[in-house]
């Protein structure tokens, strides 16, 4: 009966930290409890906000208009601009999740794939580590690699684009 008044007590607990979510307009929560030597609760509470994604593709057409009149003073506004156009790109494939890019399956091995490579659907493009669990992103239909935006053992955030495959 313990363990069970336990699980009751953890759903409560998971309850409480999604409401903390929500409340404090978070996207992701950990927690780690230790009841015992061998008796513990790690719970991760994450959300996904699409808003995000969509308030940055209406910010896109606009910025143009203002970087057109300071682009003779410098240079800075161009790589901003350029940084811009890959998540908007048709062939633009975005991370699903917060986490680390690994482009080999282990250190030392050759990558998985490379600038002019031609990959089919499914095929892996990368491996994204999030919560010491190695994510396989595939590719969403079949094509040449175009760009890749990421770098080996680089940090990506949700919705970030990755690659181009067009």
């Amino acid at each position: 009966m313990s363990n069970k008044t336990s699980h009751d007590s953890d759903v409560s607990f998971i309850q409480a930290l999604a409401e903390l979510l929500r409340e404090n307009d978070l996207t992701e929560l950990q927690v780690k409890r230790d009841y015992a030597e061998n008796d513990s609760l790690n719970v991760r509470v994450s959300r996904q906000t699409q808003t995000v994604v969509q308030a940055t593709v209406p910010a896109a057409p606009a910025a143009p208009a203002p970087v057109a009149a300071p682009a003779p003073a410098a240079a800075a506004p161009a790589p901003a601009a350029d940084a811009a156009d890959p998540a908007s790109h048709p062939g633009a494939v975005t991370s699903p999740m917060v986490g680390t890019v690994y482009m080999a399956p282990e250190p030392g091995a050759a990558p998985f794939t490379s600038v002019g490579a031609t990959v089919n659907e499914g095929d892996t493009l990368l491996i994204i580590e999030a919560m010491k669990t190695m994510n396989h992103i595939p590719a969403p239909r079949a094509g040449t690699v175009k760009r890749i935006l990421v770098e080996d053992g680089g940090a990506v955030e949700f919705g970030a684009p990755l690659v181009i495959i067009e």
